[in-house]
């Protein structure tokens, strides 16, 4: 069995610089080694989730950065609804660019749409390619 990845627009943040701080900003509240990510609705393909995938962020308009996906936590917020934390591995892996229209929820991404990483020599600390820079780009196929 293969597995399949996740696909979220991460709201709030204008970089991945941005994901980044507020991962370590709330690193405290989570169990040691990872960051969670609470979603309304339960994946129905958790096993294929769980064989290898990751959550791509989408931010404003473009996936940049995934994380893998560690496991699948029940939780319950107060408001009495049973909700889904996504527990991913705390690195972020940037991706190349890849233009994706605003949609809520989650979706499934497979591998094979999924976007490449960046080599793993490129630094995380280059300059990054303005947002809308990288969407045209990625709009066109260039990025």
């Amino acid at each position: 069995m293969g597995f399949v990845n996740l696909l979220k627009l991460c709201v709030g943040a204008e970089s991945v610089e941005d994901l980044e701080l507020w991962q370590k900003q709330n690193a405290g509240a989570w169990p040691a080694g990872q960051a969670v990510h609470v979603t309304r609705m339960w994946p129905k393909r958790e096993q294929e989730l769980l064989a290898g995938g990751s959550l791509y962020w989408v931010i404003r308009g473009v996936v940049l950065c995934r994380q893998r996906l560690t496991g699948l936590e029940r939780v319950e917020t107060g408001d009495g609804i049973s909700r889904c934390a996504l527990l991913l591995d705390p690195e972020i892996i940037r991706t190349e660019g890849a233009a994706r229209r605003p949609f809520q929820g989650w979706r499934y991404l497979t591998a094979e749409e999924a976007p490449r990483d960046l080599p793993k020599g490129r630094s995380s600390r280059e300059e990054a390619l303005p947002p809308e820079m990288a969407r045209a780009l990625a709009e066109i196929g260039l990025h």
